[in-house]
């Protein structure tokens, strides 16, 4: 239970609006599933309102409504708009699990996706401070046209909401606009929304009609104006949806560097809403950090790094490689060019040098594959040092199988293991071997034809192909 202003405690709900289908999106995916820095739209309002502290959400769900339940699964309870019939509609949907409650209840947009918490704790605030019916965030916009005009009073209170094809001259000059986030006296709210009609010309049921419902009564309705004009922006198309990533992208760069974290070009950084960086961790131009990815302290990431629902531990370098569902254990060193696909898993100080590749692949501290290897389906020990070129053939077709390499064993350049395969501590295997069985811990393992030297047949090979080749330009 909820949230706390004005030195009170408040019961504060919310209703998430994510019914419409977004048209204009043109796309095959529901309008707030389509995501802003690696998350759908309505993911980052739930994070907004569970950041509020609201003790229960209700989304409004109507196209696309099995996806957007499945997406939040229990994060929130749903009710159904079967048909579009404005906003108001679409929070009376709501009456049934919320109608009889106390307190506050917030409404939101799910395609708002930078409405902050800050931004609404404060408005929470002022609702309650001033004893408002309702309170509307707004915004300044130098140029507001197509937006509702938010016009106050004398007092500073609301008098009214008016719809851009309804301004007056007068009205039209006013500046500050309808975001589309309220919060509002839950009982008060849903009285009024019971008395809203649809006699206008969409034929809708608008909330902002519950505004001129309390100022004819006399109830106080307040406006919130907040200074980031980034939380007025509804995602409705592509162009928004543009303009919203490269807001939300700005916002989380800041949020680094004011963590501690130096990003040399902050317009070239790509960085998703649920990254964890550390203090004093360097990203080079070209970085991409997606998903659940933590990223230590004393790191250097890039250039041209991009990793994905990992956790690189401290003092951990990654230059121009890829990593996917992987850990880097601490002062590891990965790249340029490595891959490292999912279940790659590295001990402290490692080595996984220039096109390298691993694939479901555990080594253990102070481990090296330094050039040109593939390590898939393996078992690496502690101390190994696997040559360039090295193949672990984990797969006959049909079936993956493993290759376990014991501590401090040596694997030469261009050696194949052919899983099933045991190498066991301290083994050596000589380059150029082919193994396909085990080898004990402390042996020698040569696999490969014995070297036959002919005296002088490279000359016999050279007058060969010579004659081959003279014979070709007379035919």
């Amino acid at each position: 239970m909820g949230n706390t202003g004005g030195n009170q405690a408040v019961n504060v709900m919310a209703v998430v609006l994510a019914a419409g289908q977004g048209k204009r999106m043109k796309s095959k995916l529901y309008k707030v599933l389509h995501p802003v820095c690696g998350k759908p739209m309505v993911g980052h309002v739930v994070d907004t309102v569970e950041q509020a502290s609201c003790s229960r959400t209700v989304v409004v769900v109507g196209h696309g409504a099995a996806a957007v339940q499945s997406y939040l699964g229990d994060r929130a309870e749903f009710v159904l708009q079967e048909q579009q019939l404005g906003t108001g509609h679409a929070v009376i949907q709501a009456r049934e699990l919320l109608g009889q409650e106390e307190g506050i209840t917030l409404v939101v947009c799910g395609d708002t996706p930078l409405v902050t918490v800050e931004t609404v704790n404060a408005m929470i605030e002022l609702h309650q401070a001033r004893g408002a019916a309702a309170t509307v965030l707004t915004a300044e916009f130098a140029n507001p046209t197509g937006y509702g005009r938010v016009i106050r009073g004398s007092e500073g209170a609301v008098e009214r909401i008016v719809e851009q094809k309804d301004c007056s001259p007068a009205e039209a000059a006013v500046r500050e606009i309808n975001t589309g986030t309220y919060c509002f006296d839950n009982r008060k709210l849903f009285d009024a929304l019971s008395r809203v009609t649809n006699d206008n010309a969409q034929g809708e049921y608008y909330l902002t009609d519950v505004i001129g419902i309390f100022v004819s009564e006399g109830e106080t309705v307040q406006a919130y104006c907040t200074s980031d004009l980034a939380e007025a922006i509804g995602i409705n198309d592509r162009i928004a949806l543009g303009e919203a990533e490269s807001l939300m992208r700005q916002r989380i760069v800041r949020r680094h560097q004011v963590n501690g974290v130096t990003v040399i070009d902050t317009g070239s950084a790509y960085i998703e809403a649920d990254v964890k960086i550390g203090a004093d961790t360097i990203l080079y131009p070209g970085t991409v950090l997606r998903g659940s990815t933590v990223i230590g302290e004393d790191c250097i990431i890039g250039p041209s790094a991009d990793i994905a629902d990992s956790v690189i531990g401290d003092g951990v370098t990654v230059r121009y490689s890829t990593i996917d569902q992987s850990e880097a254990g601490d002062g590891s060193s990965i790249g340029p060019y490595a891959n490292l696909r999912p279940g790659s898993k590295l001990g402290k100080d490692c080595k996984i040098g220039d096109f390298v590749e691993l694939k479901n692949a555990v080594l253990g501290d102070d481990s090296k594959v330094s050039h040109l290897s593939y390590v898939g389906d393996a078992e690496v020990g502690r101390g190994v040092n696997i040559g360039c070129g090295a193949i672990t053939v984990n797969y006959d077709g049909f079936n993956k199988s493993k290759t376990v390499i014991g501590d401090d064993a040596f694997i030469g350049s261009n050696v194949n293991l052919i899983a099933p395969v045991h190498i066991g501590d301290g083994a050596y295997v000589v380059a150029g071997s082919t193994v396909t069985h085990d080898v004990p811990g402390g042996d020698l393992a040569i696999a490969r034809e014995r070297q036959v030297n002919k005296p002088g047949y490279a000359d016999k090979i050279r007058s060969r192909a010579k004659a081959k080749k003279e014979r070709s330009k007379t035919e």
